[in-house]
């Protein structure tokens, strides 16, 4: 066994390496213990075999691995009679994508497709160039690999408002069934209640296995302040509680982990990673998609689809790739030289994405928060490795989410317009990882942190959650390897201001409560990098910090937006068939009308799960309807 872990100690530094954390020597020793406890989780066999050799055709292509594809795949492979082949850009997660405290060292990694925003002034001023980082997940299990695992569904009333916009049949009791087939709720107070929840589904959902003091104490802060503690995912938004993780055991519970690996041994599903699709193939006579187009290997292929392609590439390569195949804004296509299919405006257009003011700092005097020195040390490793439990099945230190709402919202709608994700960490003593991570400048991190470097504090993230900026994706080029220009248009809106600056001031008033003040919480009011001149505390320094600390929650969406056919700027129907083109579907956040009122992994979830129902319905009673027809041949004669 001591050779063995020897091996897999070499294993894993490449790995480390390879994910820009080679110089961290406790990573590959800490995961060498939990694979010396856990050796059966080093097993090859383990992992969704790849198809070394693909099929010319397939029923179902299905385009991205991420949280819907691999929803998508798990249910059409139901049926025994369809083959399904599913093509993802990148490779299979690692044994330290399964560590929660590990999520940010997957950023700029080969897990990461590594996008960022064109500058812009209207926000991310602290960044470098201004601009934004986006991280999307390239591997098996997209960006639910990466993630902080948050498990929230949204607000009744958002659903409904999709189907007010012309989408019958997702509204909230429509979408609600969805939500509960692939839960397997872990919390049994939750789980008990059986309108709201489920068990025995593919995705696991618990609370936090690990908690610091502070998380109690965040409780309290809450009802100091007069908000309930509720059940997020339940009949009541407005309130706080202790999170919901996409976790079991202790471990990351990705889209993969839940959905695919399940299905490895159905005969009917093909998995082939490292695939880069390129384009749409399209029938230009009869405007019907027939296949796809992709790099494998260096090697240029192509796969055909008997019945449809169906595009779960997330919110920016999912109208990339639409608009690399003719399917888009006719005069940019035009312009780049691309023949133009279907002209449809609203493709990348209406982009939307939850941001939070990134430096609401409390620092506090006794050693209750989570630090980088409490997860690099062996302690915390054999403790993980033997019981799954201890500081690294923290995710980022969230421990308590709340919803509230500010002046701008109705009080008594229960539709919060602010969320507040409580961290028991701060980006000041995560060391350098998280501050490349987020991508801000030395002179703005050192100016504002580097007096509290390593010291104990809390973050609270005070989130927007409807956003009314609208930005834009365009292509760069007609080479499908260069990334989209991203436009995040954040803060353009005045009323986004307002609300995201109200939201920074409830946050203070949290981390002012006596329960915090008995912990000795105070917050970091140094003068901003870049504000200086504006009167501390105003409104008018607010607006300059959450322009200067812009921080993306990770939430793009809604560059295909789902709508009836009288919406100019629809791109898919309510069944997710993409306006213009026969055979070809889109599943995936990017068909949102609006962003949910919440982190958008569940709801993304529950899409991959209505749209497969979608199809299904379709193409079973097509062919039921078929079937018919030849017995009454047969008995006509």
């Amino acid at each position: 066994m001591t050779n063995a872990l020897a091996t897999v100690r070499a294993v894993l530094q490449a790995n480390a390496i390879e994910l820009g954390i080679g110089k961290l020597s406790f990573i590959p020793i800490l995961i060498s213990a939990i694979t010396y406890f856990n050796y059966h989780l080093i097993d090859p066999e383990n992992q969704p075999r790849v198809t070394k050799k693909l099929l010319k055709e397939y029923d179902f292509v299905v385009v991205g691995g991420g949280s819907a594809g691999s929803v998508v795949v798990n249910r059409l492979t139901e049926n025994p009679e369809w083959n399904v082949l599913l093509l993802e850009a990148g490779g299979h997660e690692t044994w330290v994508s399964d560590v929660p405290a590990l999520s940010f060292f997957l950023q700029d990694s080969k897990m990461d497709w590594k996008y960022r925003t064109q500058p812009q002034d209207s926000a991310c001023q602290a960044m470098k160039d201004k601009r934004c980082r986006w991280p999307r997940g390239k591997v098996l299990g997209g960006s639910s690999v990466l993630n902080s695992m948050l498990y929230v569904r949204g607000n009744r009333r958002d659903f409904d408002q999709w189907e007010s916009f012309g989408n019958p049949g997702w509204g909230y009791d429509d979408v609600l069934p969805y939500f509960k087939k692939s839960q397997d709720q872990r919390n049994p107070y939750l789980a008990q209640n059986t309108k709201y929840h489920s068990t025995g589904g593919y995705l696991t959902i618990q609370n936090p296995t690990y908690n610091t003091s502070l998380g109690p104490a965040f409780l309290q802060a809450a009802e100091e302040m007069g908000y309930d503690i509720v059940d997020i995912n339940g009949e009541q938004q407005t309130g706080f509680a202790y999170c919901q993780f996409t976790m079991r055991n202790g471990t990351r519970c990705s889209a993969a982990k839940a959905f695919v690996h399940p299905i490895k041994f159905r005969k009917n599903f093909h998995l082939s990673l490292w695939s880069h699709v390129t384009r749409i193939l399209i029938d230009q006579s009869t405007k019907k998609a027939y296949g796809v187009e992709f790099i494998r290997n260096g090697r240029v292929k192509t796969v055909f689809a008997k019945k449809e392609v169906i595009l779960s590439a997330g919110a920016i390569n999912t109208p990339q790739l639409l608009m690399l195949s003719g399917i888009g804004p006719r005069k940019h296509l035009e312009d780049l030289g691309i023949p133009v299919v279907q002209d449809s405006p609203g493709v990348g257009q209406n982009l939307q994405d939850h941001i939070a003011f990134g430096n609401v700092v409390f620092l506090v005097d006794e050693e209750i928060s989570l630090k980088f020195n409490g997860l690099a040390n062996i302690n915390a490793g054999l403790r993980y490795a033997i019981t799954q439990d201890g500081p690294l099945t923290s995710s980022n230190g969230f421990e308590i989410i709340g919803f509230l709402p500010t002046k701008y919202a109705n009080q008594t709608d229960d539709w919060p317009d602010i969320e507040f994700m409580v961290s028991s960490t701060g980006i000041n003593n995560m060391g350098d990882k998280m501050k490349n991570d987020i991508g801000l400048t030395d002179d703005f991190y050192n100016n504002y942190y580097g007096s509290i470097t390593n010291r104990n504090s809390f973050t609270i993230f005070p989130m927007i959650l409807r956003p009314k900026s609208r930005g834009y994706i365009k292509l760069k080029s007609k080479h499908p390897r260069d990334h989209p220009l991203i436009y995040h248009n954040y803060l353009t809106n005045p009323d986004d201001v307002n609300v995201l600056r109200e939201g920074v001031k409830a946050a203070i008033a949290f981390g002012e409560t006596g329960s915090m003040k008995r912990l000795g919480a105070r917050f970091h009011s140094k003068p901003f990098p870049n504000c200086k001149h504006l009167p501390m505390f105003t409104d008018e320094y607010w607006e300059c910090t959450i322009r200067q600390f812009t921080m993306t929650i990770y939430h793009y969406s809604c560059t295909s937006k789902m709508g009836p056919r009288s919406d100019p700027m629809a791109v898919v129907d309510p069944s997710l068939k993409v306006y213009g083109v026969e055979g070809l579907r889109v599943i995936d956040a990017s068909i949102m009308p609006t962003v949910t009122s919440s982190n958008t992994n569940a709801p993304v979830i529950m899409i991959g799960e209505k749209g497969s129902d979608l199809i299904k319905k379709d193409w079973l009673g097509r062919e039921k309807s078929s079937n018919k027809t030849i017995v009454a041949s047969f008995d006509e004669h």
